[in-house]
């Protein structure tokens, strides 16, 4: 099982979603990693306000902050490998990095080139 972890700004509450501005990318992130945990999923988040030994531990997110600062944030982890910064991830995001089929979640297909070529077969001319 993969384990994900995100490193997040400090924010004035662990989950960011407090005070009168309510961002509602936090909100929906929040449900996304409550949905993860109840799959089963190893996911975690870390405020830098309130766990700032998590982010000095990891020797991944300790150079992250070092190179870009904490401007960066947030940043996710998938087995301490970097695979996004700058902003949330979106549940489907999350789904395809714990390695869930689609668990309920609305999950987008991939993109898939047509078996007779590009844009409709040999003989078009779009390619």
């Amino acid at each position: 099982m993969v384990s994900i972890r995100v490193f997040e700004p400090a924010l004035c509450c662990n989950t960011g979603v407090c005070g009168e501005d309510v961002d509602q990318a936090l909100v929906s992130f929040s449900a996304d990693l409550e949905f993860l945990i109840s799959q089963g999923v190893d996911i975690s988040r870390h405020n830098l306000a309130n766990d700032t030994a998590a982010f000095i531990q990891n020797p991944v997110v300790a150079n992250f902050i070092g190179a870009v600062g904490s401007e960066g944030l947030p940043l996710v982890l998938v087995d301490n490998v970097a695979v996004l910064t700058g902003r949330y991830p979106t549940r489907e995001m999350l789904v395809r990095y714990a390695g869930l089929a689609s668990a309920g979640a609305k999950t987008l297909p991939l993109a898939t080139v047509p078996s007779q070529g590009c844009c409709g077969g040999p003989s078009s001319s779009c390619c």
